[in-house]
């Protein structure tokens, strides 16, 4: 029988990477907690960026599909396991694309019966994620002639859509009717209704990521693993060849005290868009999108849309600025009910803001907001006049190389004990379970046994 060494391992990064890394190395058959030492290192808070923010749709026909198949098999099987149905909400849900043309007589008309999409917003959050009391009386869509101030937002560009689905996951769209229970959209406004997958049988679940996260780190932390809130690296530590990891120093943000781990076998780095702070070699940066968070309760659906709007549409809180609208006249935000009650759409990605140091430091552009309940408002009636528990913004983990958006990086790199794993854009949580399966697997097995991810390896890029 091979004699086990001890191991002191360090995940930097308290997101759904690192926490299901941390969870699936307490559940592998080699570990010892009599040999193993695990620590996660956390800025912040646990799930404090995308994967608290994010919308939590999982899909088979998501990408890379060397990953996959396997994580979205494990998110099955953590719910069954641990009652995921009801302490993160994993469920089944149809999922599909609309296209719709919205008019001048849609909006007048629905303002005449009442349906305008303003309401008050509950537990809204400011540019910090500090909850406040203030009233979202922008949605309603009016015509406006006030030229407006290019300084000020006024210049249309075309809407960059987020990057969910690939030129494969698009050709998977199948045609069919509109469902009769989707009954949260204005049938007479969607032309076309596409279900993903073979109708009948998609093959998409969700969870609700902000839940899921803080439940495998709880769960990860009933077998031992270390969690140390407010504790930002600042330095890797190598031996004098540069061969090996050995330790790291971290700032403590509650204490201001400077802490040093040593004897460190193996570093994990799975800090989301921070770990291009951390290692800049690797090309993981940050991409901000915004999003919001509807308190209202619908048939399960996940939906991306293309909404045609008119050509004088100007949403009323722009309006009021004397902007004109900020988009041409089609925009794709997507949407998606979840459960405990709440309705979640993402719009378009925001490259104009750089990363912040922390997760707590990233900033919400209320208009950009605004703008997203006032697209959705066009379409869905019932969003149109739901209270809104948060508006937000996170920033997506990017591998980019030469302008081009990459895989995830996951393995080890070319320093002994230092491992990578991140830059899973759109689907890090889909690809959570998974990816920490497999650094499990690398860590204490020595290689991947659950699926093949050569191709992702951070050695392919010379990390």
């Amino acid at each position: 029988m091979e004699e086990q060494q001890k191991r002191n391992i360090v995940i930097i990064g308290g997101g759904i990477i690192g926490c299901t890394t941390a969870y699936f190395l307490t559940r592998h058959p080699k570990f010892n907690p009599n040999l193993h030492t695990i620590t996660l290192l956390e800025a912040t808070a646990i799930a404090a960026g995308a994967s608290g923010k994010a919308g939590g749709l999982l899909a088979l026909w998501a990408y890379p599909q060397s990953l996959v198949p396997l994580s979205y098999r494990l998110h099955k099987a953590l719910a069954e396991e641990h009652n995921g149905a009801e302490r993160w909400g994993y469920r089944r849900v149809g999922c599909g694309s609309i296209t719709a043309t919205v008019t001048r007589d849609d909006l007048l008309a629905r303002t005449k019966t009442n349906l305008t999409p303003s309401s008050p917003v509950k537990g809204e959050q400011n540019g910090n994620g500090v909850a406040t009391n203030s009233q979202n009386n922008d949605a309603l869509p009016i015509q406006s002639s006030v030229a407006g101030d290019p300084a000020q937002g006024d210049k249309e560009s075309d809407w960059q859509k987020l990057p969910k689905q690939d030129e494969d996951a698009t050709t998977l769209l199948k045609p069919s009717v509109l469902p009769q229970d989707l009954d949260w959209f204005d049938s007479t406004v969607v032309q076309h209704y596409q279900e993903m997958g073979q109708p009948g049988a998609t093959e998409t679940a969700q969870v609700h990521p902000f839940h899921f996260t803080t439940s495998i780190a709880a769960l990860a932390q009933q077998k031992g693993v270390d969690f140390r809130i407010g504790a930002k690296v600042t330095r890797l530590k190598y031996n004098s060849e540069k061969t090996k990891v050995i330790g790291l120093q971290y700032e403590d943000r509650n204490s201001g005290e400077v802490v040093d781990l040593d004897n460190v076998t193996d570093v994990v780095v799975s800090a989301g868009p921070w770990t291009g702070k951390i290692l800049p070699r690797t090309k993981i940066e940050g991409l901000r999108a915004h999003s919001v968070v509807y308190e209202v309760d619908v048939t399960p659906y996940a939906v991306f849309t293309d909404i045609m709007l008119p050509t004088d549409f100007v949403p009323e809180h722009r309006a009021r600025k004397g902007q004109k609208r900020k988009h041409k006249r089609n925009v794709d935000p997507e949407v998606y009910a979840r459960p405990f009650g709440e309705v979640y759409a993402c719009g378009e990605p925001d490259p104009s803001i750089p990363l912040p140091e922390t997760a707590d430091l990233v900033q919400c552009d209320e208009d950009q907001c605004d703008d997203l309940t006032a697209y959705m408002g066009t379409v869905s009636p019932i969003l149109g006049s739901a209270p809104i528990k948060a508006k937000q913004a996170c920033y997506l983990p990017r591998h980019m190389r030469f302008g081009t958006e990459r895989d995830p990086v996951i393995g080890q790199s070319y320093v002994k004990g230092l491992w990578i794993a991140s830059g899973h854009t759109c689907w890090g949580i889909q690809n959570g379970p998974g990816t920490g399966c497999l650094m499990a697997e690398l860590i204490l097995d020595g290689e991947a046994r659950s699926a093949d991810i050569t191709e992702l390896e951070p050695k392919k890029y010379k990390v």
